[in-house]
C-alpha cells in the first residue's frame, strides 16, 4: 500500500511536471504532484466511463504516467479557461 502510494506520487509529479513545461505554467513541486495524481485519476475515470481503455493503475507504469501528464494537461487548461 505505501509502495504503490510513494509510486503515485512520484509518479505523479513527474507527469504533474512535464505538463508543466509543455503547457508553459508555473505552479510549483507540490501542484505538479496534485496535478499529476489528480489529472491521472481523472482521465483514467473518464476512459472507464467512455469503454476507450482500462486506464491505470496506482503503480509505476507508462500508462500512468502517460494518463498523468494528460490529465494535468487538462487540468491546466480548464484552470486557465476558468480564470478567463
Amino acid at each position: 500500500m505505501i509502495g504503490s502510494f510513494l509510486a503515485a506520487i512520484i509518479v505523479g509529479g513527474i507527469a504533474g511536471w512535464l505538463a508543466e513545461k509543455v503547457m508553459k505554467s508555473d505552479m510549483g513541486v507540490m501542484m505538479n504532484i496534485i496535478l499529476g495524481v489528480v489529472g491521472a485519476i481523472l482521465l483514467s475515470f473518464i476512459l472507464r466511463v467512455t469503454g476507450i481503455g482500462p486506464g491505470a493503475s496506482a503503480s509505476f507504469s507508462w500508462a500512468y504516467l502517460i494518463t498523468g501528464f494528460v490529465g494535468a494537461c487538462l487540468l491546466i487548461l480548464i484552470a486557465r479557461a476558468v480564470r478567463r
